[in-house]
């Protein structure tokens, strides 16, 4: 997606805006407006990063990440590795009592068997997946690549 037009239509608004109050505050807003173009772009960026994060919060499985080109700005979903298959005869298992909602039980239990597995398992491989993002994530900010 190219983020130009975005920015442009910003501006575009701006000067129509200013062009009211006569030449010296259109030459103003034109001004105002260069300069503000990169933080235009990074608020942009900015949006469609929490945007993603958002996205990414929803699905079952995988993330959305944004990729740069340029000023070409690309949502692209990353499917997470398969996580494996969780045995309940583990030798090293430990016993944790987790107390939560009703309504929370109730959705992990119907999750659970959506995939056709025990909750108990369910829940490890929910922990082991918000385990494996949070080591994943740098900062609170854009994660992915850039090229060009």
């Amino acid at each position: 997606m190219e983020t130009t037009r975005f920015v442009d239509a910003v501006r575009a608004d701006l000067e129509a805006a200013a062009a009211v109050g006569g030449p010296a505050l259109a030459e103003a807003a034109d001004r105002l407006s260069a300069a503000l173009d990169a933080s235009m772009r990074l608020a942009l960026l900015d949006a469609l990063s929490e945007a993603s994060m958002e996205l990414g919060r929803q699905l079952s499985a995988g993330r959305i990440e944004v990729r740069l080109a340029g000023r070409e700005v690309e949502l692209t979903y990353v499917a997470d590795a398969p996580t494996p298959p969780v045995s309940g005869d583990d030798d090293a298992s430990a016993r944790i009592t987790l107390r939560m909602p009703e309504r929370l039980k109730a959705d992990a239990e119907a999750a659970a068997a959506r995939e056709g597995v025990s909750t108990n398992a369910w829940l490890v491989r929910a922990v082991s997946a918000a385990v494996a993002v949070g080591q994943r994530r740098v900062g609170h900010r854009l994660r992915g690549y850039s090229d060009g």
